[in-house]
């Protein structure tokens, strides 16, 4: 009798162990198929995003693609993805009026995105409820868009600050800086100066006319160039390391955009 029940229990400790592996087996499986299909995903985005950059004659390298959320099949099947993220490294459009645009990186994140099984397949539109980017321009490559022989742009206690040298006579020069204030309007982002500051100049109205010329010159215009995703600026932000661009859509079709 006790005999006949040890083959049983080593028969039962033997399929449950049998069990258990091809559990770990489907499990492991599974986690590849979905990170597989993750990242054939984010090739295809990304080579998109890429052919789109080309046909707006911009130019940046290759798209770093990331669709976030875990699993990723689960959001296929439900047609709805967390986020969607799209680096843009090293990247540089013209305005309107000439003048070349670079950012070390323009991040773009498109959240609440609907897309059916179709759409996977080419039929059928993807739509992001939102769509932000962010990007940071050099002061200096910025001062240079702007065409402004000699002058400098910096942060100082969260503003952009303009300075230049103004020559009074032909012997004499002094530092001239001036808080900027900054507004977008119709695509353009437009700076002008006040609070100026002038150390060690001694002002009268002569001389402050001319030191009024000099500011109205330091303003200046400069055209948002056309981006992705159908991008429109909405925000400016000076930091230490570059003036901060961000922008912004709403209910922007991926499909129709190039993605």
């Amino acid at each position: 009798m006790y005999g006949s029940e040890r083959p049983r229990r080593r028969r039962g400790r033997g399929l449950r162990i049998v069990v258990l592996t091809l559990l770990v087996f489907l499990i492991v499986g599974v986690v590849v198929l979905d990170r597989f299909s993750n990242s054939y995903a984010e090739n295809v985005i990304a080579e998109k995003v890429a052919t789109e950059v080309a046909n707006q004659k911009a130019e940046s390298s290759r798209p770093v693609v990331t669709i976030a959320g875990v699993p990723f099949l689960t959001q296929v099947v439900a047609g709805k993805y967390e986020e969607i993220q799209i680096e843009l490294p090293d990247f540089k459009a013209q305005t309107g009026t000439g003048e070349t645009i670079r950012m070390d990186l323009l991040d773009i994140r498109a959240r609440d995105v609907k897309a059916p099984l179709s759409a996977l397949r080419g039929q059928g539109d993807v739509v992001a409820g939102s769509v932000t980017g962010t990007g940071t321009i050099d002061y200096q490559l910025l001062a240079d868009a702007t065409g402004q022989k000699d002058l400098k742009l910096a942060e100082k206690d969260g503003k952009l600050v303009g300075s230049g040298v103004l020559a009074i006579t032909q012997t004499q020069e002094f530092p001239v800086s001036a808080s900027a204030d900054l507004k977008v309007a119709d695509g353009r982002v437009q700076v002008r100066f006040s609070d100026v500051s002038t150390p060690g100049l001694t002002v009268n109205p002569l001389i402050q006319s001319q030191v009024d010329g000099f500011v109205q010159q330091m303003a200046f215009e400069l055209d948002v160039p056309k981006l992705p995703l159908n991008l429109v600026i909405q925000e400016l932000q000076p930091l230490p390391e570059g003036l901060r661009f961000t922008f912004g859509a709403s209910d922007v079709n991926l499909a129709a955009a190039g993605v």
